[in-house]
Order: structure tokens, then C-alpha cells, then sequence
């Protein structure tokens, strides 16, 4: 005790945790200001100081992009910037996703066109150009693995970094190498993300969707457990809107419910699903960064402007996504074996149907040609508003489309594919069409 506290003291102010600022990277020294602003940062006076009593033993990150594809599109066009502006099909699509302007006036990732554009009808509608989505999504996968070679990505704009080890190499800390990150994406590329830093891939992920967009959250282990039992079942992956029904008929609706429950009763009741969630309740996920993660299917879509019955129009336009699908296969030198043909029909019921492949292919007309058999059957007079097409079962090129012995026309047809690929690879994909895919009606948003 210290000799010189009155007898009546309470007990003393904890210190500050340990941190830096965002902004300027400096240690958090805080300075007071005006009443009820709050700490700010000694150096530069911004309040975008990070502390946590973990922060410099945590080295797990989810790094996720803000509103991605609309953040993309107001930098290509300044004009949008304080305008609602959403990325998606026409009328009869859905989005894509949307900035943070719309967000507010009720739009949501997945929403039917129509509602998005009830809840907000100033919005700017812009159609999705993937091509330019990747191509900004490839240059910051790069940057990420400047930081760490174990990079997880989980789609074109998120993504796991471990970087365990890496103090050294970088003279920094993890959650400053991270803060460092951020700040040049923002500089080099005038995007902004939000990160999530933990000890575990799954509470990291949880940490990165707080305080969007720019966000920089941390989960401590010695937090887990608390933090954990104050929220509902929603945000464990995987326990979707039927999961969460079925377990509030059992009364389950938080993770505190599940936390006091038995691992062994959970797999009793629910099997994989409820062993996963007891595991993850106390904030134990033993699984690593793997930045050999694979894709475990290749697909396109498309949703219509107008039903679609046609048996014919629906084939031609299942042969275009057949080739967008060929062409990724390709491009990223796999195979899939099993094909699967996606519809949805007029009233929003959705059809799946799979066909597995005696071997691997990555050839569109062997994709198309299942996807077709398919295909034949659905069509009865059923309006479609959407079809998809791709491959799972994924793995390497190498054992790929062997010779057929009984079509002898097959080795010709992949002859002619391959060299349809050459021409598009020089010219551009328009450069060389089969007579089945030059008349595409109702186009719509494509995936």
C-alpha cells in the first residue's frame, strides 16, 4: 500500500491499458480535452487511439473491406460520394451490396431490388463489374501477404492473417503492422477496411464487423468467455435464420444458454452443428490460417429482367455461364467433378440439382452438356427469374478430361474450345461466340 493514500481512498485508477493511435501510430499518451470528447491522441489530436491489455500478445486478424464493390465505384466516380448508391441487378435482381449512405436508409446485402429501392428510391444503381472487383481485390490480397505468408482469403475482400512471428521481421507489433496496413490501403487505393484482431480465427472474424467502416477491434482471451455470454446465438457461422428457429423452440436463443449446456448433450441434440457451437461458446477454435484454403465450388448466375420459360433461351444462357465458369477452372488450372445447376423460380423457390462427372473437367462443353441434361427436365412451362451453373468436388487439372471412348467427337470439341480460348485470351472474351450464345435474352445481374 502506498503510504501516502488517505485511510478513506477508494481503490486506485487502474492504468491505462497499453496502445498507439491509429492515425499516427504514436504511443496512446492521452490528453485531456473538453469534457465528454473524451481521450485524445497527445501527437496528432485525433481520438483513433487503440488500447487493449492484449493488444500486443494478440496475432490473429480478419481483415474485411467496407461496402467493397460501392466503395470501388465512388472512387472511380468522386461524383457518387455522398449519394446512396447501391451495386446490383436491375429491377428484378438483388444487391450485390451497398454503401454506408444506403445502409442507413434500410438496404441490405441480398435484398430484392425492389424493396432496396422502396426503402431508398435515390438511390444510384450501378451493375456489377466484377473484373474490375477482382483485379482491386488481387492488389490487396497483396499487400496482405507482404505482411505474413499465411493468408486465408475467404472471398475477393476478406480475409484471415496469422502473423505469429513476425514482430522481427516488421519491428513492429501485430496490431500496429495492422493499423499500418490500413492506413496505406486508404493512401494507395483510397478504400478503407476494418480489422479484427484476436487469438482465434473466430472471434477475430466477430471483432472485424464491429465499428464499421475503418473499424480496428480487439477480443482478449481473458475476455472471451464474458463477452461471449452476451450474445445471441446469430453469431456463431453457420447458425442461419432455420438454426436459430429450431433452437428457440428448444429455448436456446443466447450463447450464455448454450455456455451452461454439456458439450455431449449439444451433440446429442443437434450433432456437428451443436458441438461446433459448445466449443466456440467458451471461445475455443483450434483451427489455423491456411492460406492453402481451397474454393470448394466455381459457379455463375444470372437474374433476369423478365421470367424466363423458354427451353431454348435458358439452355443458351446456362451455355454462357457454363463458359464463365470453364474459363475460372482454368485460369486457376482446376477440375470439377460434379456439375450443378441452380434455378430460381418465379415465386422465389429455389431448385438445385447436381450431376457427378466419371472424371474431372474444366471444359465448358462437358459442363454445359450435364448442365443441360439437367436443365431438360425443369423445364415444363415453370417461369425461372434466375439460373446458375457451376462445379464442385474441386481438385487439380492434372487428371482432367481424358480421351472419351465412346464420344469420338469429344477430343474434337475440347480441340476447338482450347483454341476458342487462345482467340479470346488475345482479342477478348466477345472476340469468338458459339451460335448458341449470340442471342442471350433477358439479361440480367450476373455472378
Amino acid at each position: 500500500m502506498n503510504d501516502t493514500a488517505k485511510p478513506d481512498a477508494g481503490p486506485a485508477e487502474p492504468s491505462p491499458a497499453p496502445g498507439f493511435c491509429r492515425d499516427c501510430l504514436q504511443p496512446a499518451e492521452p490528453v485531456a480535452l473538453l469534457p465528454g470528447r473524451g481521450e485524445r491522441c497527445a501527437h496528432c489530436g485525433n481520438p483513433r487511439l487503440l488500447r487493449h491489455p492484449e493488444l500486443y500478445r494478440l496475432a490473429i486478424a480478419h481483415i474485411d473491406c467496407d461496402a467493397f464493390y460501392a466503395s470501388v465505384e465512388k472512387r472511380d466516380h468522386p461524383e457518387l460520394a455522398a449519394l446512396p448508391v447501391i451495386v446490383g441487378g436491375a429491377t428484378r435482381g438483388v444487391v450485390s451490396t451497398c454503401c454506408y449512405v444506403a445502409r442507413i436508409r434500410g438496404v441490405r446485402s441480398a435484398m430484392p431490388m425492389f424493396k432496396a429501392l422502396q426503402a431508398c428510391p435515390d438511390a444510384v444503381v450501378i451493375k456489377p463489374n466484377m473484373e474490375k472487383y477482382a483485379k482491386v481485390g488481387r492488389e490487396i490480397r497483396e499487400m496482405m501477404r507482404e505482411l505474413t505468408p499465411l493468408v486465408e482469403p475467404l472471398s475477393i475482400d476478406e480475409a484471415f492473417l496469422d502473423l505469429s512471428g513476425t514482430q522481427k521481421l516488421h519491428r513492429a507489433s501485430p496490431a500496429e503492422v495492422l493499423a499500418r496496413f490500413a492506413r496505406r490501403v486508404e493512401s494507395e487505393l483510397n478504400l478503407s477496411v476494418s480489422v479484427g484482431l484476436s487469438y482465434c480465427k473466430f472471434l477475430a472474424k466477430v471483432a472485424s464487423d464491429f465499428e464499421k467502416p475503418r473499424g480496428f477491434s480487439v477480443i482478449g482471451e481473458a475476455e472471451a468467455h464474458d463477452f461471449l455470454r452476451r450474445q445471441p446465438v446469430s453469431l456463431f457461422w453457420g447458425v442461419g435464420k432455420a438454426t436459430q428457429a429450431m433452437l428457440a423452440r428448444d429455448g436456446i436463443t443466447d450463447i450464455a444458454t448454450i455456455q451452461d449446456m454439456a458439450e455431449s448433450e449439444l451433440v446429442k441434440r443437434y450433432g456437428s452443428i451443436g458441438q461446433r457451437m459448445a466449443r466456440l461458446s467458451h471461445g475455443r477454435d483450434v483451427r489455423s490460417v491456411s492460406p492453402d484454403s481451397a474454393a470448394k465450388s466455381i459457379s455463375s448466375e444470372t437474374t433476369f429482367d423478365t421470367d424466363i420459360s423458354d427451353a431454348k433461351m435458358l439452355a443458351a444462357i446456362a451455355r454462357r455461364l457454363a463458359e464463365r465458369v470453364s474459363a475460372r477452372l482454368k485460369d486457376k488450372h482446376l477440375a470439377g467433378q460434379t456439375v450443378v445447376l441452380k434455378l430460381k423460380t418465379a415465386d422465389f423457390k429455389t431448385r438445385t440439382r447436381n450431376r457427378t462427372l466419371a472424371d474431372p473437367t474444366q471444359l465448358a462443353d462437358r459442363i454445359h452438356a450435364s448442365a443441360a441434361a439437367m436443365l431438360a427436365k425443369e423445364t415444363d412451362g415453370t417461369r425461372f427469374r434466375l439460373i446458375g451453373v457451376g462445379v464442385s468436388t474441386l481438385m487439380s487439372d492434372e487428371t482432367a478430361d481424358p480421351d472419351d471412348l465412346v464420344d469420338r467427337d469429344a477430343a474434337r470439341r475440347a480441340k476447338a474450345e482450347h483454341a476458342m480460348d487462345d482467340i479470346r485470351r488475345k482479342f477478348g472474351n466477345r472476340a469468338v461466340e458459339l451460335g448458341l450464345t449470340f442471342d442471350r435474352p433477358g439479361r440480367g445481374t450476373k455472378r
